[in-house]
């Protein structure tokens, strides 16, 4: 009962504000400079699925977070900040000097909701460009990409490629298999 408190909870500007300062102290502190955020709030113990994304100067630094609600958004923001900006295989860790130069972003995304299809064609026709987040799987092999992504793979196809090709497959691969499930996120961003 309680995911279903969080999933229908209008999250607002300020609870956003929680979230970015959380994720921002967690690395901070994990860099050696101490920084309080708000934690006392009850719905950071409501189970929640984030992605923290860092940047710098528009480009990805880091990109980290839980495809499903499976512990306390306050744990999850927690984790998901120190993995974005330590252990992204992408990247070397985030260091004390670039702190200062980096954004932050927190995404908590909706539950997985999967997509019937009966063919390429008809699951790209059901994609919802700037609305969808995507979670591709084949076998062993899954992806995801945030709404986010939209903004630099705004065709339906040419994102589902990009998807296919995280996930180590080729981009022109397709099986009567592949499953896919579609989330939507409420965001915020440091302003800069």
């Amino acid at each position: 009962m309680a995911l279903l408190h969080l999933k229908n909870l209008a999250m607002s500007t300020e609870q956003g504000k929680i979230l970015l300062a959380i994720a921002r102290a967690t690395i901070s502190s994990a860099l050696g400079k101490a920084m309080q955020a708000d934690e006392s709030p009850p719905w950071l113990q409501e189970p929640g699925a984030t992605f923290v994304t860092l940047t710098q100067q528009g480009e990805l630094r880091g990109c980290i977070g839980s495809l499903e609600a499976h512990r306390p958004l306050l744990v999850d923001i927690k984790a998901n900040a120190l993995a974005a900006a330590f252990r992204d295989p992408r990247f070397p860790p985030l260091i004390a000097d670039e702190l200062d130069r980096t954004q932050v972003e927190v995404s908590l995304l909706s539950p997985l909701s999967p997509i019937v299809f009966n063919s390429e064609e008809d699951a790209l026709a059901q994609l919802r460009p700037e609305v969808d987040g995507i979670v591709f799987e084949y076998e062993f092999y899954r992806s995801t990409f945030l709404p986010q992504v939209w903004e630099q793979l705004p065709q339906p196809a040419e994102f589902m490629a990009h998807l296919k090709h995280k996930a180590g497959l080729s981009p022109g691969f397709w099986d009567t298999n592949v499953r896919l499930f579609r989330y939507t996120v409420n965001k915020w961003k440091e302003s800069t």
